[in-house]
Order: structure tokens, then C-alpha cells, then sequence
């Protein structure tokens, strides 16, 4: 499977008041979606997750934000979910599922207990966040240590939500088709939109792609472009882990950070018109 294949199931989904579901699709790897924010794992223990792996009983994902998470980027906020409804269905062998995202969190950073509300102080960690993504010598951690050393961390504040972004998993044994639809949110102000699929680093620790690239833990990057048809992150030891494909209007990225009680991720990332109402693409669950 190379590319998304249009969803024929978007009606019939019934609400579900269960916080927790869990979806098996072998003997010993299962999916899991919450409807409250957990796993409640460090930075981003009050935001929503997607859907994430879980391997012989044990969830791997981290600090990870799980597969088909969106992220709005706008011209005065970076958007978050956290809260959600999540709906279920039935067809065959398919499992439908879709969350609907409520954009309602925002990200600060603090020191210590004290929010920074100063806009010089939040364009000076933007101008870092910056540095940090785009030149390869900040991409070991430097920044993040040297904040983390001073006791700057980051809080997602709840505001007025601008939306929801609904997403719809459909799941059958080892593929998943993902449909993110962005029409009921107020993007007016939009500059980009991510689409996040990540699990732990410290589980997936190998990337391969279809050009043969092959890295290994921090040689894996900040933000780096998906040039490949496909790329892929693996446990270091057997083949169990997760492919997506570049698609059209849209950049995919590997990205992975690791610091040792305060960051555990690692993804393959979408960002995507921000224009675009509806997204679609396909997640292959590997060694099953």
C-alpha cells in the first residue's frame, strides 16, 4: 500500500463513554485510544494522544504523542487538543474509530511554577526552537538541556477552543487508514498544520527507508525531510514497527528527541496545507 485509500465508512459511529479502548491486531501488539489525556507521561501529560502501540502488554510510546495527532500552527497561537469524544464502529473485520480533537490548549513556556506571559521572552525560545530545528549543530540537545538546566519547561494553557479536528482511524490487523478532516475549525489565521505519528524513542530506535538509509537513535535527527517513498522506525532488535509514505501536498519529516526523564519521542510527522479541509494517508504496522 502506498497512498490512503478514501474512507467508505464515515457514518454509523456511535459515541462511546469508555476512557479507555484497546483494539488487538495480533497475539501480541495492540492499539489503544484514551479519551482523556493519558498516558500522562512528562510535557505533554494534559494533552490529547492518538492511536498507541502497545507491545506484549507494555505501552510504547513514551512521551510520544501517538499516531494522527493535529497540531495547528496559526499567526498568533500554536493549537493543541485537550479534550476529546471518541466514537466507535464495526464493519467486517474493520475497526472504525474517530476522536475528535477540541483545540483548546496553548503552549507557554515557564519558569518553574510562573507562566511567561512576556511576548520578548516567548519570541527569544521561539528564536531557540528555531536554532534548534534548523541548524544540525543544536540538533544533540543543546538547547533543550541548557532550558531544562534552567528550569524552563513548557505549559499547554486551556483557552476558548477554536474547533475540532476530527480524525478517523480505520483499522484492519496490520494497516491503518487515517482521515483527518480540519472543517470545523476556525483556521482563518493558519500557517501550518502537523499531523503527528509518534511513539517512544527509547522502543523504536532504528529508521530505514526506501532508499536504504538507515540510522540509529540520535543519528535520526531534530527535523529532517523524508526525501524516500517510504520511511520507517523499528525496534533495534527484530522487525516490529510502523511505515508511513510521503504524500501528495504534504512534507514528511523524522524527528526524535531523548533526554533522559523529560523527553521520549520519536515520529514520522506530516506537515500540511494549511488549506487543506480533508487529509488522508496510511500507517502499515510492521512484524506482526
Amino acid at each position: 500500500m502506498s497512498a490512503a485509500t478514501p474512507f467508505a465508512y464515515d457514518s454509523g459511529l456511535s459515541f462511546s463513554s469508555t476512557a479507555m479502548h484497546a483494539i488487538s491486531i495480533s497475539d501480541y501488539a495492540d492499539l489503544r485510544i484514551y479519551s482523556d489525556t493519558r498516558p500522562h507521561n512528562w510535557k505533554i501529560a494534559d494533552l490529547q494522544k492518538g492511536l498507541i502501540l502497545v507491545y506484549k502488554g507494555r505501552e510504547v510510546v513514551g512521551e510520544g504523542a501517538g499516531f494522527g495527532v493535529p497540531v495547528l500552527v496559526c499567526s498568533d497561537e500554536t493549537y493543541f487538543s485537550g479534550t476529546s469524544r471518541v466514537y466507535f464502529s464495526k464493519h467486517g473485520n474493520c475497526m472504525i474509530v474517530r476522536k475528535d480533537f477540541e483545540m483548546n490548549r496553548i503552549a507557554r513556556n515557564k519558569f518553574r511554577n510562573v507562566t511567561l506571559e512576556n511576548r520578548k521572552t516567548r519570541r527569544f525560545f521561539t528564536y531557540l526552537a528555531h536554532l534548534y530545528q534548523r541548524h544540525t549543530e543544536f540538533r544533540f540537545l543543546t538547547l533543550k538541556s541548557l532550558t531544562r538546566k534552567m528550569y524552563i519547561d513548557t505549559a499547554f494553557l486551556k483557552i476558548p477552543s477554536i474547533g475540532k479536528a476530527q480524525v478517523t482511524y480505520l483499522i484492519e490487523h496490520d494497516h491503518i487508514l487515517v482521515k483527518a478532516d480540519f472543517r470545523r475549525l476556525k483556521k482563518t489565521k493558519t500557517e501550518r498544520i502537523f499531523i503527528l505519528n509518534e511513539q517512544g524513542s527509547s522502543f523504536f530506535r532504528k529508521y530505514i527507508d526506501s532508499r536504504n538509509m538507515e540510522l540509529t537513535d540520535s543519528e535520526v535527527g531534530a527535523w529532517d525531510n523524508v526525501e524516500a517513498e517510504w520511511a520507517s522506525l523499528k525496534f533495534l532488535q527484530g522487525e516490529f514497527g510502523f511505515r508511513l509514505w510521503r504524500t501528495r501536498d504534504s512534507v514528511l519529516r523524522r524527528g526524535r528527541e531523548f533526554l533522559e526523564g523529560s523527553m521520549d519521542w520519536i515520529g514520522l510527522d506530516y506537515e500540511i496545507n494549511p488549506r487543506s479541509a480533508i487529509f488522508e494517508y496510511s500507517i502499515e504496522i510492521l512484524g506482526l
